[in-house]
């Protein structure tokens, strides 16, 4: 079994062994030690990882899509879609939404 990743940096490249999930770091907070999980495992270094299995038509992670944990302190962009919920300390990561933008009028 490979490793889970260590403390998540920002450009950090981490992918699920259970899925095809695959993620890059956006935002981390420094002193947090966080423990990332797709699926129920641990996420680990994109290198370290077997290649990538596509996602089924309903995924639960989304390319393109940003996820955040509770606190807003961690952010991940998912690179690959796959089946695996992504997980941050045992809780479910969120979709950021879109921030609204100044009315003009």
């Amino acid at each position: 079994m490979t490793p889970p990743a260590p403390t998540p940096r920002p450009g950090d490249q981490l992918a699920s062994t259970v899925c095809g999930t695959r993620v890059v770091v956006i935002r981390a907070s420094a002193a947090a030690q966080s423990q990332l999980a797709c699926g129920g495992s641990p996420l680990v270094p994109a290198v370290d990882a077997p290649p990538a299995k596509p996602g089924p038509a309903g995924t639960a992670t989304l390319i393109g899509k940003r996820y955040v944990d509770a606190t807003g302190t961690l952010e991940l962009l998912c690179t690959a879609s796959g089946a695996g919920e992504l997980t941050c300390d045992g809780a479910p990561m969120t979709l950021k939404t879109a921030k609204p933008l100044p009315a003009s009028d």
